[in-house]
């Protein structure tokens, strides 16, 4: 039997995650740390188990894809990938797959890949005009025109960051869990962290997307991705859509627009 399936890989600062995609769409997926100091064999132990858990034969891999922005990683990764996956090459948005989407950023090298993927997920799915917020190590903002260009963005602390600075820098303020504690006015130290955590980061989210809105006009859809969305989104009303396999879906359009465009040119 021939291999059908395609493995898309989101390597960001906090995790990497996995997803093995049939049909173009999410058959399994799961996530691993991202270790900067981790070896090919650590990762292909883990990702052979998971296939095993999922009852999915490596061999069943057509192709491998991945967007990345964390350098450090790639080699055990492009490496990890030859020893388990049968000596395949993998697809490397913005290296040897270029990107389907007009960049208007001053440098266009700049901007992560991972924002590319999903503002090119967003616009095939939702149109535009379009806002992606994504809640990362750091909470990105992107707008997408509506001819479906990349315009720019915002760069916030991502929450977590932001968190476990002040419990690095407030001698006396413990490390919380991050949950909305229902209240925002506080009735101990846990909680009146929490309160200033959750709220605090509602009303940053909806003033940039709000100044961004002015921009680009009260059509705008906003879509939230990331682990952190479904719980601000409960909080702001903010979002048309909460849509966290955004990124891998974008990786999957990304690479089906490649094999048309090559199947048409060998026509």
């Amino acid at each position: 039997m021939k291999p059908t399936l395609l493995l898309a890989i989101d390597i960001g600062n906090t995790n990497m995650e996995f997803g093995v995609i049939e049909h173009g769409k999410v058959k399994a997926n799961f996530r691993l740390g991202t270790n900067r100091d981790v070896t090919s064999d650590e990762i292909g132990l883990l990702v052979t188990q998971f296939f095993s858990i999922q009852g999915i034969e490596r061999t069943a891999i057509k192709d491998i894809i991945i967007t990345s922005v964390v350098p450090q990683v790639m080699y055990s990764i492009t490496n990890m990938i030859k020893k388990y996956f049968g000596g395949k090459s993998p697809l490397i948005v913005g290296e040897n797959l270029p990107f389907p989407i007009v960049n208007r950023y001053d440098n266009p090298h700049e901007v992560g890949a991972d924002r590319l993927v999903a503002a090119i997920a967003a616009y095939r799915k939702y149109g535009g005009p379009a806002i992606v917020v994504d809640f990362g190590t750091a909470t990105t903002f992107d707008a997408v025109a509506e001819d479906g260009a990349y315009l720019g963005g915002s760069i916030y602390p991502g929450i977590k960051i932001s968190m476990d600075a002040l419990f690095q820098k407030a001698s006396k303020l413990p490390r919380v869990e991050l949950v909305d504690p229902g209240t925002v006015i506080g009735r101990n130290t846990v909680q009146s962290m929490q309160a200033g955590a959750v709220y605090g980061y509602v009303g940053a989210v909806k003033n940039i997307v709000g100044l961004m809105r002015v921009h680009l006009g009260e059509k705008t859809k906003v879509i939230a991705t990331g682990g952190l969305s479904k719980m601000i989104g409960r909080q702001s009303g903010l979002f048309d859509y909460i849509d966290k396999a955004l990124t891998l879906e974008g990786l999957v359009m990304i690479y089906e627009m490649y094999k048309n465009k090559e199947s048409n040119t060998k026509k």
